[in-house]
């Protein structure tokens, strides 16, 4: 992007803002990447989202448009960004009055998509001393309590610009996802699918629906892109039915994951119990995000479930129980789960604790490790070492963030940011494309709004625990540079506020995409 262009957005912001703030709702539902479908835009609603929301938003509003391919990038998002070549964003460019001053075009999305993809632009990277003079006192607040780590570091060359603590290790919190997300995209990849299936034992008649670990499976009458039960069950009816079987003995096999199913915090709002069959993340309820007492059996639910839509297309069933699919068993029906891409970007978005700790079992299956909290803990510092990350010190012990035993460094989360930008490894942009927007999605939805300068243009994954506050992610500062930062703060011994604490930590990031710092 050029000087200029860069100048004409600082410029064109109020009335960008002032559009936001209008169109925020409707730009939240295109945006939000909890339950992605194919969404059909108009060119004219694109190019509206671009301008609404800013710099790094742009990208991730044209990411969620299209389907991800083996390239590693969004069909559509080339496509788009091809389209718009040479057009600016809020008045399109296109109006015949030349000399309209207010408001200037906001830059083409075809500029603004790059820095996603690592690229400099023409001015350097902020200087490091600039850098420490802005961030310094602001890391020194009393209210993020007595431990503060940071790290920024410039995506399109790796080099790290700032730097305090950079190695200590924290509690991470929610932040963790980010390497759960980074593992899960090297192993198995962007591209796997989870499957869930049912099989009829040949010598009693017996149907088995055999879990495969997707907590995104959804018994919703519109699943909206997600794996649906209603259709698994009427395939399975079908499949019964061409066999001239219209009554079964119904079971269910969760023998894929190994180990507790409950997490060491115990029963809790924000998890449910880690097992290979739940359907909409056992929430009793209608609720996508957040937490909520979850049944207290995912799999037995499931089942029930299950049987209630096979039933309803003519195949009577028994009450069902636990069971184990055997070799010998042949194939009725399956569905498969979106691509893993999609899972974690909805995982990162709405800091869903149930895809994360599923993803980690992904990973431990992929790696050759049991999956199990044990396991994933294991498998995901594996794939992040063939990676080259820096692991010094790190210690994982769920997917989630959830556990107080994780230990990350500021260091390490950086690395995994810059290196999800790095063009080298496409398979990792969706950790890019789904953190969360400043104002606009998920865990920032709230955040953020009432800071004009902020807004659609920190993305960040949040993190927070009783005396923990964390807030990793990417930014553009003034002069086009993609940053990423991570700032870990912690006290356990005195928590402090934690609204008190994301406040300042939002002022930071905040600070760190306006500075300048040249």
């Amino acid at each position: 992007m050029v000087v200029p262009e860069l100048r004409a957005w600082r410029a064109a912001r109020p009335h960008v803002l002032r559009i936001a703030r209008t169109a925020k709702p409707h730009v939240t539902r295109i945006t939000q990447a909890v339950r992605p479908r194919p969404v059909q835009f108009t060119i004219p609603q694109l190019t509206a989202v671009a301008a609404t929301v800013g710099l790094a938003l742009a990208a991730g509003a044209v990411a969620a448009a299209g389907p991800w391919d083996s390239s590693g990038q969004r069909t559509a998002e080339r496509d788009w960004a091809a389209s718009r070549e040479g057009e600016g964003g809020i008045d399109h460019g296109h109006t015949s009055d030349t000399s309209r001053k207010s408001p200037q075009p906001a830059p083409s999305a075809a500029s603004v998509l790059p820095r996603l993809g690592g690229s400099s632009g023409r001015m350097p990277a902020p200087a490091e001393k600039a850098l420490a003079d802005v961030l310094d006192p602001l890391l020194d607040n009393a209210v993020l309590g007595a431990r503060r780590t940071a790290v920024v570091v410039d995506v399109a060359t790796g080099k790290r610009l700032y730097g305090k603590g950079a190695d200590e290790v924290q509690i991470p919190a929610s932040t963790t996802k980010i390497a759960t997300a980074v593992a899960a995209l090297s192993a198995p990849g962007p591209d796997h699918r989870i499957q869930t299936r049912t099989v009829l034992e040949p010598d009693t008649g017996e149907v088995v629906l055999v879990g495969g670990g997707d907590p995104t499976l959804t018994a919703h009458k519109d699943p909206q892109g997600w794996a649906s039960l209603r259709t698994l069950a009427a395939d399975t009816a079908t499949a019964l039915k061409a066999r001239h079987m219209d009554q079964v003995t119904l079971s269910y096999d969760t023998s894929l994951y190994a180990g507790p199913a409950t997490h060491p915090i115990g029963n809790n709002g924000n998890l449910a119990q880690v097992t290979a069959l739940m359907v909409d993340e056992a929430r009793p309820d209608d609720s996508i995000s957040g937490p909520v007492e979850r049944v207290r059996d995912p799999a037995a639910d499931a089942a029930r479930k299950f049987a209630g839509l096979l039933q309803g297309q003519g195949i009577k069933t028994t009450s069902p129980g636990p069971s184990k699919a055997t070799s010998r068993s042949q194939a009725l029906a399956s569905v498969s789960s979106p691509p893993l891409s999609a899972l974690v970007e909805r995982m990162l978005t709405n800091s869903d604790n149930d895809i994360a700790e599923a993803l980690a079992r992904q990973v431990a299956l992929a790696s050759g490790e049991q999956p199990s909290f044990d396991g994933g803990a294991k498998a995901i510092p594996a794939q992040l070492k063939k990676l080259g990350l820096p692991l010094g010190g790190a210690d994982f012990a769920d997917g989630s963030g959830l556990n107080r035993a994780d230990r990350l460094s500021a260091d390490l989360l950086t690395a995994l940011l810059a290196r999800s930008g790095d063009p080298a490894h496409p398979e990792l942009r969706t950790v890019l494309t789904g953190l969360p927007i400043a104002g606009f999605t998920g865990t920032l939805s709230a955040r953020y709004t009432d800071d004009p300068s902020a807004t659609g243009v920190v993305r960040a994954k949040t993190g927070t625990l009783t005396g923990v506050n964390t807030l990793a992610g990417t930014v553009v500062d003034t002069d086009g540079r993609l940053l990423a930062f991570a700032f870990l703060t912690s006290d356990e011994t005195h928590p402090p506020n934690a609204l008190e604490a994301r406040t300042a930590l939002d002022h930071t990031a905040t600070a760190l995409a306006t500075c300048g710092c040249r």
